[in-house]
C-alpha cells in the first residue's frame, strides 16, 4: 500500500454568468490550474444556491435560472495550491475560495 500524502483541496464559488475577459470564469480558472500544474479540478454545477445577494438561483421548472452556482474543486500539494492563489485572486476577485487540509490516499487498480 502506498503512503497518504498530505494535500490541500481549494473550493472556488462561482456563478455560471461569471465572466473574465469576455470567455466564462469556470473555463480561466480550470485554466489557470492547470497551467500553473495542479494535479486536478473539476467543476460541479448546482441545482441551487445563493449567495451575498441571497438570490436563490434554481434549476427548478418555474424559476430556470440561467445563473447557477458553480463549484471548482482542485487538490494538491500545500505548496501548488498555495502558489496558484495570487493568480486566482486576479481573476476571480470575487469568488469565494476556501481551502482545508487533506490526506490523499492513492487509488489502485485492482486485477
Amino acid at each position: 500500500m502506498e503512503p497518504i500524502t498530505k494535500g490541500r483541496l481549494l473550493r472556488i464559488y462561482i456563478s455560471e454568468s461569471d465572466r473574465y475577459d469576455g470567455h466564462p470564469l469556470d473555463e480561466a480558472i480550470v485554466d489557470a490550474l492547470r497551467t500553473a500544474g495542479i494535479s486536478g479540478a473539476t467543476v460541479i454545477r448546482g441545482i441551487a444556491g445563493y449567495g451575498g445577494s441571497a438570490i436563490l438561483h434554481t434549476t427548478h421548472v418555474l424559476r430556470l435560472s440561467e445563473d447557477l452556482p458553480l463549484v471548482i474543486e482542485a487538490l494538491d500539494t500545500v505548496e501548488k495550491t498555495e502558489s496558484v492563489l495570487p493568480r486566482l485572486d486576479e481573476i476571480a476577485p470575487d469568488a469565494l475560495i476556501t481551502s482545508q487540509l487533506v490526506e490523499i490516499h492513492p487509488h489502485r487498480m485492482v486485477d
